[in-house]
């Protein structure tokens, strides 16, 4: 979507079922086409440009129309839903994957003041800090949409906040803001400010303990932590599970042992609902017309529909935590629904049925959903591809290859930026007792962590015929072997199996 604000042109990725560039979708979309666009900083940097002075960023802008064929004006239009306490985090994803995509430190660097604003304004806000329990909180949403419940005192979707306003911790919202800090951190080191870089690394850490003391109930995520009372009748508010609960585990928040209990949580729920993927946007979804639209029905949109944003952090999650096998099916069935008709929506019923207009709350139901796609393209590249950029321009990757789940022997991957020419690219070939890796980067430090096939022992990794150190590691059942590598140009990696 191109806009033209104030005479500059700015580029960005739209909603599939709004026509406004919202900084969540362009923010999450951004991990898909970082690899092919061209302008990644426009947007952001015109979100910055429009900030508050007390650090609030706008959802969203647009220059048409939004409501047709009531709605006319061409003019310029931003909004900030105030119950959504989400988006300053996904601000500074936003410009911390433009950064690392790019590689331009000037731009992060006059970007940096405004990102610390954003946070600050976050964990600072009365409507967006609970001083008591040191985390972010907002309105009983739906995990991270954008409309309240009121008990019915107002007579639709509830966007505002007011005297009514149910109040609680989600803890998705704690989750974005640790790996929002964490990034800030890691930008802050990168640019030379270790000082900026701990004190954001220590608020992260200690957002995440309290974030596992409040929200954590022993299997996944309680969907909402009340802070004032608050019952939804004929709902086992419980026994939810939101969407946050994947995201939680790729932001880093959870152990491996969470991990894996919330994931087994997700096939438990598959099978007992018999929906069509486990990819849920809640589940069990809130009663008929519990938020005022009467199309809100359980298993409609975020109230329950089957979302392949889900399914591509679940993906990814699966590929982590010992589920490899799982991850793979998971990518492959969505590989099946969008080659079949070369669509994809934003969410589907549990039957399968894809969202349109009329079943929708939105304008719009398009078949071109980048949201999930990008999210799906996200668990393929880092959790079966397994490139995963951990610095800028690709000069720290993660390298964890996982083809023998795929029950493949041999793959070609590259991964790069098409803004900076930035290239992380590899031959991986599995053979009786070795597997050979063919690795080709400008320069980069590397951390292999590489699924063994089954029942496979390392005896010897070899970096450019020269032993190096290793060790293996256990995820579930799954074993790795783990090294670190310094690249320049190219290298042949060799692990060996007993």
């Amino acid at each position: 979507m191109d806009l033209v604000v104030d005479g500059v042109p700015i580029h960005g990725y739209r909603s599939p079922d709004c026509p406004a560039l919202w900084l969540r979708d362009h923010s999450d979309m951004m991990r898909g086409f970082r690899h092919f666009e061209q302008d990644m900083t426009s947007t952001v940097t015109h979100f910055a440009e429009t900030q508050a002075m007390n650090g609030r960023v706008f959802d969203f802008f647009t220059d048409r129309p939004l409501a047709t064929p009531t709605e006319r004006e061409n003019w310029v239009k931003y909004v900030r839903v105030p119950v959504e306490a989400d988006v300053e985090y996904r601000f500074v994803k936003a410009a911390f994957l433009a950064w690392q995509a790019t590689g331009d430190d000037a731009w992060m660097v006059n970007l940096l003041p405004s990102l610390e604003a954003a946070l600050n304004y976050i964990f600072t806000h009365p409507w967006r800090w609970d001083e008591e329990h040191q985390l972010v909180k907002r309105p009983y949403t739906i995990d991270s949409w954008d409309f309240a419940y009121t008990a019915g005192t107002h007579d639709w979707l509830q966007f505002q906040i007011d005297d009514n306003t149910f109040w609680g911790i989600m803890h998705g919202d704690n989750s974005g803001y640790y790996e929002a800090c964490q990034l800030l951190s890691l930008a802050y080191s990168r640019l030379g400010n270790e000082p900026r870089a701990s004190h954001w690394k220590q608020f992260a850490l200690g957002l995440k303990e309290r974030m596992n003391k409040v929200c954590w109930n022993g299997d996944f995520y309680t969907h909402f932590a009340k802070l004032n009372p608050v019952e939804i009748p004929g709902l086992d508010e419980a026994s939810q599970l939101s969407f946050s609960n994947a995201m939680n585990i790729n932001r880093g928040v959870t152990s491996l042992s969470q991990a894996r209990s919330i994931l087994q949580e997700y096939q438990n729920r598959k099978a007992a609902t018999g929906a069509f993927a486990e990819w849920f946007s809640i589940d069990p979804g809130f009663p008929n017309g519990a938020f005022g639209e009467e199309k809100m029905v359980p298993g409609a949109y975020c109230n329950g529909g089957i979302m392949p944003l889900v399914g591509g952090e679940l993906a990814r999650a699966y590929l982590e935590s010992g589920f490899e096998e799982t991850g793979v099916d998971t990518l492959r069935q969505y590989h099946s629904m969008i080659q079949e008709k070369d669509e994809t929506f934003l969410w589907y019923f549990p039957d399968g049925t894809a969202s349109s207009i009329e079943n929708s709350t939105s304008p719009d139901a398009m078949p071109t959903d980048g949201w999930g796609s990008s999210s799906m393209l996200h668990g393929f590249m880092e959790g079966l591809v397994g490139i995963q950029d951990q610095g800028r321009m690709l000069d720290a990757v993660r390298l964890c290859p996982r083809w023998s789940a795929a029950g493949l022997t041999t793959a070609e991957a590259s991964m790069g930026y098409e803004v900076s020419g930035a290239q992380f690219a590899y031959n991986y070939e599995e053979l009786a007792n070795e597997v050979e890796l063919e690795l080709r980067t400008q320069k980069s430090e590397v951390h292999l962590h590489l699924l063994l096939p089954h029942g496979a022992s390392v005896n010897d990794v070899q970096l450019a015929n020269t032993s190096i150190p290793f060790q293996e590691t256990e995820v579930g059942s799954s074993r790795y072997v783990d090294c670190e590598l310094s690249i320049d140009h190219g290298a042949d990696v060799v692990v060996r199996f007993k």
